[in-house]
């Protein structure tokens, strides 16, 4: 353990996980004082602001039409609350995702589209059709980026792991799968005997 009174603050060799005993034995530098008030201060100022105008933007109109604009996508049977945090993060990340929804939505109430296959051909090139593509990689993959801190949106739920489902086991270390931590593992066959 470190005895505080050992210390020599004004040493510039003072390891830097030891730095706040370092300091607790002299006096803090100003500009420790003064980086510690900017960041409280920040914090504090950060607590007033008005919400971020993507998640302002982000409704429970949107939400639904986006839903809509999944399911035409996607023919699978879709998780509403996922859908949902799908969208918002999406939209966080591309502010133009109500229009674009707005427009891919319009070209398949124009073809009277049920399924995908009626209307995606006519998706013109460019951002509308990179809007369907990353609406259907999200849904797959469970993440709406491919950044290394991205968030996942759903494990057990997203749609790449149903078809292989009863022979692919979740990436997870209980080995029934996500959140089956007290199902009971299945009874081992008798150990043969020699």
């Amino acid at each position: 353990m470190l005895d505080p009174d050992r210390i020599d603050p004004d040493r510039d060799d003072c390891p830097t996980a030891f730095k706040l005993a370092c300091n607790l034995a002299g006096n803090p530098d100003r500009r420790e004082v003064l980086v510690g008030a900017l960041v409280v201060g920040g914090l504090a100022a950060l607590a007033t602001l008005p919400p971020g105008s993507a998640a302002a933007a982000w409704s429970e109109e949107s939400a639904a039409r986006f839903f809509e604009i999944s399911s035409l996508l996607i023919p699978h049977r879709l998780n509403e609350a996922i859908g949902k945090r799908i969208g918002a993060l999406m939209s966080a990340l591309n502010p133009s995702l109500s229009e674009h929804v707005a427009g891919l939505l319009a070209i398949a109430k124009q073809k009277n589209a049920q399924i995908v296959e009626d209307f995606f051909p006519d998706v013109p090139e460019g951002p509308l059709r990179d809007t369907a593509l990353a609406i259907i990689s999200a849904w797959y993959l469970g993440v709406v980026s491919d950044a290394p801190d991205a968030e996942v949106v759903a494990l057990e739920y997203a749609l790449m792991y149903g078809p292989t489902s009863d022979v692919m086991t979740i990436p997870s270390y209980a080995v029934s799968g996500p959140n089956g931590w007290t199902a009971n593992a299945p009874p081992l066959s008798d150990m043969p005997k020699f």
